[in-house]
């Protein structure tokens, strides 16, 4: 394929018309009108001589060529974008942004407010924040860098362990006064347990209060499931039953009584991890410090 034939403005017109799925949102992403867009993708397609869409009228459908395509396209431009990165970067200092990625709970109780420290700090740095309790793709440069809740899953990750989150159990002055409180694992039988929701948690073992003390090996039900850390703490301060939430978002433990406390909880590994092309940025080096230190001092993780 020639150079004309694959110029970069259509490449450009194409991925995001992929990715949008209609001539019309990718036109707003590119600031460019439905016919222009459309218009590229049709001389496009003339040039390289294959259909790269199925029109339809609830939007755009990419073929067996457009999705080949589109893969090759995605991967070229994460790396550009990733070049472009260190390109910026100065030799002297760190600059640029880091798109940083973690758990909403993790990331809106404890990393969001320690983020003033650090840009403070490195002024030329700019944090776009992304929280998601499924894994964006780093190699594809979905984001940066990484707060993982488990070891990473992708390949070529250079990983750093921070550290481990403790959780514990509660329950409300109220709930305990109607109901009381369990003395042993097997007791939680006979209680009401706010559980996390979700098909795919953002941590592992996120649910073990439900199965905690279970020889037959199936869980407990919850009275009630909810797909966030926040909303659990909320329910627990409510009345509504027991739960178990990492320490990190209990920092102010008034109105809630500890149950079970002396039985062992499972601990959760925290890891920072981002892709080998980056082991020598500048961002990501002061930023892993940046966590490092802050969960070695006193103001870190709850243990």
């Amino acid at each position: 394929m020639t150079g004309q034939k694959m110029d970069w403005d259509k490449l450009r017109v194409f991925h995001a018309v992929a990715e949008a799925g209609s001539f019309t949102h990718a036109g707003d992403t590119l600031n460019l009108s439905q016919s222009a867009v459309s218009r590229q993708i049709s001389a496009l397609e003339e040039a390289l001589a294959v259909p790269l869409f199925h029109r339809h009228a609830r939007g755009l459908i990419l073929t067996e060529q457009g999705e080949a395509l589109n893969r090759t396209v995605r991967e070229v431009f994460a790396k550009l974008a990733m070049t472009e990165a260190l390109l910026a970067e100065s030799k002297e200092k760190p600059a640029g942004r880091l798109k940083v990625t973690t758990t909403h709970s993790f990331g809106v109780a404890w990393l969001a407010p320690r983020l003033r420290h650090f840009l403070t700090q490195h002024q030329d740095v700019t944090v776009s924040l992304l929280l998601d309790d499924t894994d964006l793709d780093l190699a594809m440069r979905e984001a940066d860098v990484a707060i993982r809740m488990h070891p990473p899953r992708q390949p070529d990750l250079v990983q750093r362990h921070l550290g481990e989150i403790r959780s514990q159990i509660w329950a409300s002055p109220d709930y305990a006064k109607q109901y009381g409180l369990p003395h042993t694992v097997e007791e939680l039988d006979n209680h009401k347990l706010i559980l996390f929701g979700d098909r795919k948690p953002p941590v592992p073992d996120v649910n073990w209060l439900g199965e905690i003390g279970r020889k037959d090996g199936t869980a407990r039900r919850g009275v009630l499931e909810v797909n966030s850390l926040q909303a659990v703490l909320a329910c627990v301060r409510a009345g509504i039953g027991i739960g178990t939430v990492p320490d990190y978002l209990v920092l102010d433990q008034t109105g809630l009584v500890p149950v079970l406390p002396e039985v062992k909880k499972p601990a959760i590994d925290m890891y920072f991890v981002y892709p080998e092309e980056l082991r020598n940025s500048k961002r990501v080096s002061v930023f892993r410090d940046f966590l490092v230190n802050s969960i070695s001092d006193r103001n870190g993780l709850p243990r």
